[in-house]
């Protein structure tokens, strides 16, 4: 029996990822059970896109791609300093396609600009490196049947990934929309983040969530980075629910690079703790949405949880119990495929990337304790811009 005392120093370790499973059943679960919403329905719908030093062939790609869609009208919010992409839309320049030119900087100042010169019943937020199949107009608007909706998401995956970093951030947005996204949409019709990629609105609602939307605080301290957390909160907490149409599937490009991968991941980070924080000190979570109260609990314990793991991987190897920490390791590789399965069924070679994607997602605990330690911090990758006194501004000067 010497073998089995050896092993009962991890039994804290096997209870705990009995815990850890079945709370990922609690999702999975409900998870399998979803279907995209089919009613026929239609309503008008415009496009606003905020564009800021966009790659103007993809930016003319995305384009091309909106127009291919049954859409009223697509707004562009271009800053005053982007001036390469000022010349994409004019070629684009007719009665669909109409540009707004900003000196405002910052995107949610474009985001509310857009969306007040529209005159459709429904809005898509829409990033300016996003492309469209040729039917999200219409899977869209299916679900706003329901008047109790609010708020519409779409699946995304990567455009053309290629190098190794988007091809982990293309597992990452499968494991999203196939577990996370689809057991709140199931339990209760409450998904926690629209994402900005593409998220449509009824436009009376956002309205009437401007101001909020543009004064945001946490802990006293101004807050514009995460817009599409803060437009799903604010729905959620009106009384209004978010739903994600899975048929509905759209393209983004991602970084190539490690370093801008990670700090994509902080600032994403930073943004779900305040959201996330601000929503379990409020009632509205705990009456009206029980899952994605537990959704939120989950993934701020998992932060801390999952790092139990490599602390008994590197006990048992400084005790040389190899045997244990292969199999250890072993659990790793089988477990994780298993949570990636559909992003393996349509990419099969990512089965390569499993152990790095593994290691990754215990990185990803220290990114999100981090992010938890410098919460009042934030940053954006794509503009030059930061927030001064409760105000944004430029960061860089640029020629007129």
């Amino acid at each position: 029996m010497r073998w089995a005392a050896e092993y009962l120093r991890y039994l804290p370790l096997g209870i705990l990822g009995l815990v850890r499973w079945l709370s990922w059943l609690i999702r999975r679960i409900p998870a399998t059970l979803y279907r995209p919403m089919t009613t026929g329905h239609r309503e008008g719908l415009s496009i606003v896109v905020p564009v800021y030093q966009e790659d103007p062939k993809i930016f003319m790609k995305a384009i091309d791609s909106w127009l291919a869609n049954s859409v009223e009208r697509i707004i562009l919010v271009i800053d005053v300093t982007d001036t390469a992409c000022q010349e994409v839309a004019e070629v684009y320049a007719d009665d669909r396609v109409e540009t707004i030119l900003t000196e405002v900087p910052g995107k949610r100042a474009a985001l509310r600009l857009g969306w007040e010169q529209a005159r459709t019943p429904l809005v898509a937020l829409v990033d300016s490196d996003t492309i469209w199949a040729p039917d999200v107009a219409e899977r869209v608007s299916e679900p706003f049947a329901d008047p109790g909706i609010g708020g519409v998401g779409t699946r995304q995956s990567v455009h053309n990934p290629r190098s190794l970093w988007q091809k982990i951030n293309d597992m990452y947005l499968d494991y999203r929309y196939f577990d996370e996204n689809a057991a709140q949409t199931v339990m209760g019709q409450a998904v926690s983040c629209l994402s900005g990629r593409t998220a449509v609105y009824r436009r009376d609602l956002l309205l009437q969530m401007g101001d909020d939307f543009l004064t945001e605080t946490f802990m006293g301290v101004p807050c514009m980075s995460g817009d599409d957390k803060r437009l799903t909160s604010l729905l959620l907490e009106a009384g209004y629910r978010t739903y994600m149409q899975r048929s509905a599937r759209v393209w983004s490009t991602f970084p190539t690079e490690a370093r801008i991968f990670f700090r994509q991941r902080l600032r994403w980070a930073r943004n779900t703790w305040r959201s996330d924080l601000r929503a379990l000190g409020r009632g509205w979570v705990w009456k009206r949405h029980r899952f994605l109260a537990f959704s939120m609990l989950d993934k701020a314990v998992s932060s801390f949880t999952l790092l139990v793991s490599p602390a008994v991987m590197v006990i048992a190897l400084v005790n040389r119990d190899l045997r244990f920490a292969g199999i250890l390791a072993l659990w790793w590789l089988v477990s994780r495929s298993a949570k990636m399965l559909p992003h393996l069924q349509r990419r099969p070679r990512s089965i390569f990337l499993i152990p790095l994607f593994v290691l990754l997602s215990f990185v990803m605990c220290l990114v999100k304790i981090w992010a938890l330690c410098t919460i009042r911090e934030q940053r954006w990758l794509t503009r030059e811009v930061e927030v001064i006194d409760g105000s944004v501004v430029r960061t860089a000067e640029f020629a007129t």
